[in-house]
């Protein structure tokens, strides 16, 4: 793949194997700038999509995970790494059968199976066409409902369900990790998810309507906090180039999202003075215990405090800054 460098615009050659799913840092041969680059889009619009129907102790895959095999890369369902041989399968399938090469025109496609390992899959090449009004209709109906797409009629957010992918998730599946990159816009429709700190701790809950990962979409920098699935979760997702050219289109999400993008900047500020204000800041991890315990009992804290030493971990229960267990 040909990439340009964003400070200089030197073009030049790099292999497309080396980007990496998540993105790679980059540094320019003229004028040393480095910067991110994202792998390149592969797959059209016509390239077939499979649908898991049903599994078998399958150690990846869940029923309704889609995946998709355009040209000749396999698109794993999100969030999951590909199977080997599942791909294997999909390709003898496709030197088998040209007519799997195009998007169905009927329910008629096959009943597949994988070669399997400690568990197997059926799957199903998907129609796009199979109840595409309804679909949409119901997601669009949903969009009216949250903040983020006031303002726009049903025209509008039925359009808007072009652009969208929904993912399932289990109870503790990891929706984003810390430090990955940010590429993909979310929005909650049914559930609950966590974010977590640095030491899997959850410090925040987010529902249905909530959206996430908008901040490291604009700014580019790497995700800034772990998200899973507190319970069984349903998440809408749209990737970054889709997400900008909606943005170009209907201008009162712009309106929208920069009120929540303030919303975001005023509850960080609020949690930061609110750190300052009980006296602690900083790593916890590198006060000495009895600075610790001290500053506790100063602020009159109430809580549980996790210590993970070495070979086991303790548990310090403070009231109103007094160690009662």
């Amino acid at each position: 793949m040909n990439i340009t460098c964003e400070k200089c615009q030197t073009v030049f050659a790099l292999e497309d194997s080396l980007v990496r799913t998540e993105g790679i840092r980059v540094r320019c041969s003229e004028c040393r700038h480095v910067f991110r680059v994202s792998p390149p889009e592969t797959h059209s619009d016509d390239s077939p999509t499979f649908k898991i129907l049903k599994e078998t102790h399958c150690p990846l895959y869940k029923e309704g995970d889609e995946f998709r095999l355009s040209e000749n890369i396999f698109l794993s369902p999100y969030n999951k790494p590909p199977c080997l041989i599942l791909v294997k399968d999909l390709m003898r399938i496709l030197n088998e059968s040209q007519e799997i090469q195009g998007p169905l025109i009927n329910d008629a496609a096959p009943l597949l199976r994988c070669g399997g390992c400690t568990g197997r899959i059926e799957f199903q090449q998907k129609n796009p066409y199979a109840d595409s009004d309804d679909h949409t209709d119901v997601i669009a109906t949903l969009l009216n409902k949250f903040p983020l797409f006031n303002g726009l009629n049903m025209s509008e957010l039925t359009d808007i369900t072009y652009y969208l992918q929904i993912d399932r998730f289990e109870k503790d599946d990891f929706i984003l990790r810390k430090g990955a990159f940010g590429s993909n816009l979310f929005i909650i429709v049914s559930g609950t998810v966590e974010v977590l700190n640095d030491d899997g701790i959850s410090i925040a809950a987010m529902g249905k309507g909530d959206v996430f990962g908008e901040m490291s979409l604009f700014s580019g920098a790497p995700v800034g906090a772990t998200v899973k699935a507190a319970d069984l979760a349903a998440v809408l997702r749209m990737g970054s180039k889709n997400f900008k050219r909606i943005l170009d289109k209907y201008p009162p999400l712009q309106m929208n999202l920069i009120q929540l993008l303030v919303q975001r900047m005023a509850e960080i500020n609020v949690a930061r003075s609110e750190e300052f204000r009980s006296g602690i800041t900083g790593k916890l991890s590198e006060m000495p215990p009895s600075d610790l315990f001290q500053t506790f009992n100063m602020n009159q804290k109430t809580g549980v405090l996790t210590l993970k030493l070495h070979q086991k971990s303790a548990y310090l229960a403070f009231r109103e800054g007094k160690l009662v267990r």
